[in-house]
């Protein structure tokens, strides 16, 4: 007699293998966000607090004060000679490049006459040092025909930052995020501090580019550990701490920068405490997430066995061997992948350029607006204070609309709210100033929640296997916006008008594109190319938004595996 139609079902729900757990699920099991994730978070969010004071010290490092040719006492027969060097007059006003030198004429026949006449300053510079004791221009005199070699100094820093990402992004991806952000974080410290000793520019230079490699590699890996750490309904929570880190960070530089006046101390300041982050990032545990897709089974297990007793929850963790085992099933093997990958298949092509266009326009207006903070014609260490203050209030803002309005809406909505803020300052006029400094803030505060956007879309776009390599592509893009700015800037000195227009051009043409990308909102990290794929084809916000964490991992997974 053949069995009901009912047991007939039971049993073939009985026979049919269970989904693969998703790595949600695992964090779910070990403590979502318990004690462990928060310790991690934090000892990765402390060096963000001096992110900024690296990326703009020089906007008082390099500060350059108002100076005048050094006046030396004449020689004693000066006047028997008929040449004597005029200190400055209220009526003789030189270039602060030139010197005056005055010919008196002597001759008894004739009345007593005089020529003035200008040369270049032979004998150094005076520098008035009411506000800073002393900067790198003050120390190596990188005034007049050495001018741009501040610039020099900025834009090798900014190189440094881009050859890091470059190098270093593949090698996390490689080696694990841990292993990469550790030493990052002694090449700052040791680099740094050492700027801080230079006896000559070329030194500081040279030490300033090695910084900017350290920086980069230390600010991919800290966001991908607090991604991958963590389950999808904390991942903005988690972005957005570390992103109100960086801000205070401006706020921290202006008080640095008020306190410590010598530029040697300042530099001193913000790179000795990265030796105790490097002491203590050891303490740090790698990625499981990397781990697994990279097929160090055993290392990823006692990583999750160590959050799982961390966060109280130590008899889950030690029956997690044969849950990990499915969902190795679909993870790629490792070292298959390289950074043409971004570029291989049309959805990750797609978002790889949109990403690095977006990051390129952020953070050209970002820098360019930021670098050169004297042009507001306002103290220094308050203008710094009030672009910290209000990038901190939009970011918040930020926070609290990523989770009501998706990652790609509130994307193109900052950077287009931002580039019309800065195209409508440039009618204001110039005796306006403040009318315009607002509507400048305002645009980069708009461009300050875009780049925490970023933060956390970039890590949701990318999958785990070449995550860290997408990153970094990113992060080049960033360091060429900010290589750009000064160049930009320049262009004032006969175009005043050109800065802001393409300040304000940039983010709106690159928030334009930010509508051609896929919606991440409550949709689990993709760990393979494959899951970015089906992702783009299926409009992940659509399909894969509306599904529970692991029944959508499990369709993404089954259809390849």
């Amino acid at each position: 007699m053949p069995p009901a139609q009912g047991q007939h079902d039971a049993t073939l729900c009985a026979e049919s293998p269970a989904p693969p757990l998703s790595f949600g699920d695992l964090l779910e099991k070990v403590g979502s966000m318990g004690p462990f994730q928060l310790f991690s978070v934090i000892l990765v969010s402390l060096p963000v607090l001096l992110l900024a004071s690296h990326n703009l010290v020089q906007n008082f490092s390099a500060a350059t004060p108002e100076h005048q040719c050094r006046l030396l006492p004449p020689p004693s027969n000066a006047s028997q000679n008929g040449h004597l060097l005029q200190p400055l007059h209220q009526n003789i006003q030189p270039d602060s490049c030139q010197r005056v030198v005055l010919h008196w004429s002597l001759d008894p026949n004739r009345s007593l006459d005089r020529e003035m006449e200008t040369k270049p300053c032979l004998d150094g510079w005076q520098y008035d040092n009411s506000t800073f004791i002393s900067t790198i221009v003050t120390e190596w005199d990188l005034v007049c025909k050495l001018k741009p070699l501040k610039t020099l100094a900025q834009s090798l820093y900014m190189a440094g930052v881009v050859v890091g990402a470059f190098v270093l992004g593949d090698l996390s991806d490689r080696f694990g995020r841990r292993l990469i952000l550790i030493w990052s974080l002694l090449l700052v410290a040791v680099t740094g501090t050492g700027a801080a000793c230079s006896d000559s520019f070329a030194t500081y230079c040279a030490l300033r580019f090695l910084s900017g490699v350290g920086i980069s590699g230390f600010l991919m890996n800290h966001v991908c550990l607090g991604l991958e750490w963590v389950p999808t309904k904390h991942r903005a929570t988690v972005v957005s701490a570390q992103s109100y880190c960086a801000t205070a960070g401006q706020v921290v530089l202006a008080g640095l920068a008020y306190g410590m006046r010598s530029w040697r101390w300042l530099q001193l300041a913000i790179s000795a405490p990265f030796f105790c982050f490097f002491a203590y990032s050891w303490c740090l545990s790698e990625s499981p997430r990397w781990l697994l897709v990279n097929n160090k089974r055993e290392a990823a297990l006692r990583n999750l066995k160590l959050m799982a007793r961390v966060n109280g929850r130590k008899a889950a963790g030690e029956a997690m061997a044969l849950e990990m085992l499915e969902i190795q099933r679909g993870s790629s093997s490792p070292g298959a992948h390289s950074c043409l990958d971004l570029f291989r298949t049309p959805g990750l092509r797609s978002i790889t350029v949109c990403l690095m266009l977006i990051s390129f326009s952020i953070n050209m207006a970002f820098f360019g607006l930021s670098m050169d903070l004297s042009v507001f014609g306002l103290n220094v260490f308050l203008v710094q204070l009030f672009f910290g203050a209000t990038d901190l209030v939009a970011k918040m803002g930020c926070a609290l609309m990523l989770t009501l309005l998706g990652r790609r809406t509130l994307q193109a909505a900052s950077l287009l709210f931002a580039g019309i803020l800065l195209l409508v300052s440039l009618p204001v006029p110039s005796d306006m100033l403040t009318a315009r400094l607002v509507l400048v803030v305002l645009g980069k505060g708009g461009l300050a929640a875009s780049s925490m956007c970023l933060s956390l879309y970039g890590g949701e776009l990318f999958p785990t296997v070449i995550r860290q390599t997408g990153i970094s592509f990113i992060t080049m893009m960033a360091r060429l916006g900010g290589l750009v700015a000064p160049l930009i800037l320049m262009t004032g000195d006969s175009h005043p008008f050109l800065p802001l227009v393409i300040f304000g051009a940039t983010p709106i043409i690159s928030g334009i594109s930010a509508l051609f990308l896929p919606e991440t909102l409550d949709t689990p990290l993709p760990d393979t190319v494959e899951q970015v794929e089906d992702r783009a084809r299926w409009k992940s916000r659509a399909v894969l938004g509306e599904m529970p964490e692991e029944i959508a991992t499990h369709v993404v997974q089954s259809t390849h595996f």
